[in-house]
């Protein structure tokens, strides 16, 4: 696994650099792909957080977690990465399941016995489906538009690149925008 580590308003010791890089050495072991993770270790008053994105295939994890301590902080961001991919490998296992309660897959015996385990928690589900006009706006326009709604998003098509863009409210109340790449 290839992990890059970027330190923001603290300095990233040897010691912190080899502890993380061994904490997500356990996440490997649940993915059979090569992945990449990138960890942004920050501080920000009181506050140590750590950032984990981690890329295996066409899957993208991310997490974060801050603590008073960045150590504690490394160790909680890594439980929930694990329990994504964990997540992601179940819904795998049990679209498999359905295949083999059909007949069909060469693993028959393998993915009944795990699909036959009780699920911890019932599968995320669409329950509303919204629809409604984009209009052509400035980022500008989107913003003031998402405050007036009082939403922690907003969807609009950009008016200057003319293409369908996210703006969303951040954890430390700045703003971030999504843009697809040309």
């Amino acid at each position: 696994m290839h992990v890059t580590i970027t330190g923001r308003n603290l300095e990233v010791t040897t010691a912190l650099r080899r502890y993380a890089a061994e904490k997500l050495g356990k996440v490997e072991k649940f993915l059979d792909t090569s992945m990449t993770a990138h960890v942004v270790l920050s501080v920000e008053k009181y506050r140590q957080i750590a950032e984990v994105t981690l890329r295996a295939r066409d899957l993208t994890i991310r997490a974060e977690e801050s603590t008073p301590d960045l150590y504690a902080s490394l160790d909680l961001v890594v439980d929930k990465i694990e329990r994504q991919i964990q997540r992601y490998k179940g819904r795998i296992i049990r679209h498999w399941a359905r295949g083999v309660a059909r007949g069909g897959g060469p693993r028959r015996g393998a993915v009944a016995a795990l699909a036959e385990e009780p699920e911890e928690e019932s599968a995320p589900r669409v329950v509303k489906v919204k629809r409604f006009a984009i209009k052509p706006a400035t980022v500008d326009e989107a913003l003031l538009q998402m405050n007036l709604l009082g939403h922690a998003f907003f969807v609009f098509q950009n008016a200057v690149s003319d293409q369908v863009n996210v703006l969303y409210r951040r954890h430390d109340g700045q703003y971030g925008l999504i843009e697809p790449e040309h």
